[in-house]
């Protein structure tokens, strides 16, 4: 008999659960807390001091009792700190507030308060001659700032990093950028999931509204706090169940985008925020068809400003200015139809001779094609060439739109007390247009012709042995994208009252040129419908409100940017296959933003 000496089997353990990183101050957990929470409690108590004696300074900070301008940041950047700290309490009522962990969240909050105080501490001190200007809330709210921060360094990683990533300060607050993975809520009623979505917008709107509206000094603090404010939520995991929650309901997410942005012109009392808003949907709507070209069929066009130019000349010309060298006055209809035509055929005739082309070739082909536009333009004044465009005066005098009896350039009662300013009336205009872009796009990038543009972006030699035209392809998206830069072009004619040559340009101090657009194409998230349009809002208002700072304006403007990249190279809104590709390590849950086709399948559709 013998005797079996194999090992018997062991019964399976579950896995411990992981714990957090380590923390970069040797700090008991419980002292950490303690000192993050007195640190906020006093920032926020300060708010209610004076922080000057004077009121020259903006936002009159001399009044006790009564948080106004900056102190309002830093009331609400402390209040949000108390908030996820006592979430990681595990308190009752407060646990869904940090469904991917409070930790991270807690130290980029606290982040944003020191900077947010420190940068009003310093504005004060520079503005009026020194520290001795400032008052009692002020150094009550910067130490308590700093305390809290310090507590904040205390606290442990919400997840474990091995490759010691976390072992800095710089490396926790990368990791911190990063999408978390949050625990699956318990499910919600239909209807209670579209009142968050609701909510989720009408929080976006007023604070989109109050930043727009800031004077210079609280813009930048504005910046820093909702700069720590936003990731800081996204770390806690209430960004991603937002996400989840449009993902499933985006008919409901459409209709409230474009609800909250209709509502936008009757939150302002001023005309010139207005305008900013105007201005900031034609630049988000070329850069939303720009996205067809970059995002969609890999193209990179560096000459893309000079199709919004070609609509803007084109409708100009046939508006009834004076000043034009045509002498017609078509209505809207017609002269929106004309400049996204007339943008389509350059379009056509630039793309056919040049995109077979790849890579910098066709990215060098595309920028001399816009500077040959621009000075085209210039020398069609008469002298140097036939007068068509008045050459570096452009077309002046442009008239306001008159749609169905409706005159867009005068301010009109509405009904409940509400008004609409001329910017106003061009803003909604505008906003009708972007809808229409963005269903263009959307039902472009779901058909079979957006699954060839995503094949040829993906690997073009791949693409064309699956049956796949390139060259056609790749040619109608240059096409859509000229034609709907066009469109836009048509607005900003009217807008702007005149269009001069030197409007498009490639690069200069403030949009729309073809730096820019590029730019918020790949800073908000190529291939997504909200990327560009976020990327494009960022990128217009903050050197439209940064302007008091000069020179210095494109420095920090630039600074911000690297900063932002390396932190999110895949961009602010990204689909699955852009996170999969920069953050292979990590989960991406099943529920994105934009939906992650097959681009190969595109060959059976004969492209």
């Amino acid at each position: 008999m013998t005797t079996d000496t194999t090992q018997p089997r062991q019964p399976a353990t579950a896995t411990p659960p992981t714990t957090g990183g380590a923390a970069l101050i040797p700090l008991p957990l419980g002292t950490a807390r303690l000192t993050v929470l007195v640190g906020s409690a006093a920032a926020l108590v300060g708010t209610f001091l004076a922080w000057t004696w004077t009121s020259e300074f903006p936002g009159d900070l001399t009044i006790d009792g009564y948080p106004g301008g900056l102190q309002v940041l830093t009331l609400v950047g402390s209040a949000l700190t108390l908030l996820f700290l006592l979430s990681s309490q595990d308190i009752r009522g407060l646990r869904w507030l940090t469904p991917g962990g409070s930790h991270s969240a807690v130290l980029l909050l606290s982040l944003g308060v020191l900077g947010t105080t420190g940068y009003t501490i310093g504005a004060i001190s520079s503005e009026l001659g020194g520290l001795v200007n400032l008052e009692a809330g002020a150094w009550i709210s910067g130490t308590g700032a700093l305390i809290a921060v310090i507590g904040a360094l205390g606290l442990p990683s919400d997840t474990p990093r091995d490759d010691g990533d976390s072992d800095t300060l710089w490396g926790r607050i990368r990791h911190a950028f990063k999408a978390p993975d949050p625990k699956r809520p318990a499910p919600l009623p239909s209807w209670a999931e579209i009142l968050v979505i609701a909510a989720g917008f009408a929080i976006g709107l007023w604070v989109f509204a109050y930043g727009i509206a800031a004077y210079p000094e609280l813009f930048v603090g504005f910046l820093i706090i909702v700069g720590f404010a936003v990731p800081a939520l996204n770390r806690a995991g209430l960004i991603r169940r937002l996400t989840s929650l449009t993902a499933k309901h985006r008919q409901v997410t459409l209709v409230a985008a474009f609800a909250a942005a209709i509502c936008f012109p009757f939150t302002q009392t001023n005309s010139q925020f207005t305008l900013i808003g105007a201005n900031i949907l034609i630049f988000a709507t070329v850069a939303l068809g720009l996205n067809v070209v970059v995002g969609l069929a890999g193209l990179l066009d560096l000459g893309y400003v000079a199709f919004l130019g070609v609509g803007a000349f084109a409708a100009a010309l046939v508006s009834g200015s004076p000043q034009s060298t045509i002498g017609v006055h078509f209505p809207f209809w017609a002269a929106a139809l004309t400049g996204a035509a007339a943008a389509l055929v350059f379009g056509v005739v630039i793309g056919a001779p040049t995109l077979r082309l790849r890579g910098d070739y066709l990215a060098i082909v595309t920028l001399g094609f816009g500077e040959i536009f621009r000075i085209t333009v210039n020398n069609l004044n008469g002298t140097t060439g036939p007068n068509v465009t008045n050459g570096s005066k452009g077309v002046p005098n442009i008239p306001d739109l008159k749609i169905l009896g409706y005159d867009l350039g005068i301010s009109h009662d509405l009904v409940g007390g509400l008004s609409l300013n001329r910017y106003g009336n061009y803003y909604l205009l505008m906003l009708l247009i972007t809808a229409i872009v963005v269903t263009v796009f959307r039902r472009s990038a779901d058909s079979r012709i957006g699954r060839a543009w995503i094949a040829i972006r993906e690997d073009e030699t791949a693409a064309t042995a699956m049956g796949i035209n390139g060259f056609r392809v790749k040619l109608i998206a240059f096409a859509l994208g000229a034609s709907l830069a066009g469109l836009a072009g048509t607005i900003q004619a009217h807008v702007n009252y005149s269009i001069t040559p030197e409007q498009y340009q490639f690069a200069g101090a403030a949009p729309p040129n073809s730096a820019f657009l590029v730019a918020a194409v790949i800073l908000g998230g190529m291939g997504t419908i909200s990327g560009p349009l976020i990327g494009a809002s960022l990128l217009y208002l903050i050197p439209a409100k940064l302007q008091f700072m000069n020179e210095y304006q494109l420095l920090l403007f630039g600074l911000a940017l690297v900063v932002l990249m390396r932190l999110r190279p895949e961009g602010l809104i990204a689909d699955r296959r852009k996170r999969l590709e920069f953050h292979e390590d990590e989960e991406t849950d099943t529920t994105d933003e934009e939906p992650l086709p097959e681009p190969l399948g595109a060959g059976k559709a004969g492209a």
